[in-house]
C-alpha cells in the first residue's frame, strides 16, 4: 500500500499535554512517541537534531498517529517544562504535571544536557523496581509520563 500526503497538510499546533524531544535520532522512538501523544491526547515538538516523524520507520511505528497528532517546534509550546531524567529528579508522582505541561525527553544515549536541564521548571525521574532507569527507552518514559499525567485526572482522553 502506498500513501500520498504533502508534509504541509500534517496537524501544526499546540496541546496543553507535549512531548518535547531533544536530538531523539531514533525514528522508531520518534514514532512511538507520536502513538502514545496520540493516545493520550498530546502534542510533540521536535527539536533539531530529530528524526525525521515522515520517514519510513517513524510512519510504521506512528500507526497513523502522524495524521492525527499535532507537531511544532522546540520552542512553540507554552506550560510548565518537565525534564525526564535517569537520576536526580523529584519522583514522577510528587511532580506537578496539571494545567499546560510540556514533558521534555533526550537523546537515546545522551539523554538531556545540563542546560536543557536547568532551563526546566522541573526535573523527574521514573522510579523503577529492580532495575536502572537507563534501561527505560525514551519512548517508554514519554509513556509513562502522559500516562501518569491521565492517572491524576488529567484531560478527558481522546
Amino acid at each position: 500500500m502506498v500513501g500520498v500526503y504533502r508534509r504541509d497538510d500534517l496537524p501544526r499546533g499546540t496541546r496543553d499535554a507535549t512531548l518535547a524531544l531533544w536530538h531523539v535520532a531514533d525514528p522508531g522512538n520518534v514514532g512511538t512517541l507520536l502513538r502514545s501523544a496520540d493516545a493520550f491526547g498530546a502534542g510533540v515538538a521536535l527539536s533539531a537534531g530529530c528524526a525525521d516523524p515522515t520517514g519510513p520507520k517513524a510512519l510504521r511505528a506512528s500507526m497513523g498517529a502522524i495524521f492525527r497528532v499535532p507537531l511544532c517546534g522546540w520552542d512553540e509550546p507554552r506550560g510548565r517544562r518537565v525534564a525526564l531524567v535517569p537520576h536526580g529528579g523529584e519522583e514522577l508522582s510528587g511532580v506537578d504535571l496539571s494545567g499546560d505541561v510540556v514533558l521534555v525527553l533526550g537523546a537515546e544515549r545522551e539523554g538531556l544536557p545540563e542546560d536543557v536541564v536547568a532551563a526546566c521548571d522541573a526535573a523527574a525521574t521514573i522510579p523503577l523496581a529492580g532495575v536502572e532507569a537507563e534501561s527505560l527507552n525514551v519512548a517508554m518514559a514519554g509513556t509513562v509520563a502522559l500516562y501518569e499525567r491521565a492517572r491524576r485526572g488529567g484531560p478527558d482522553l481522546p
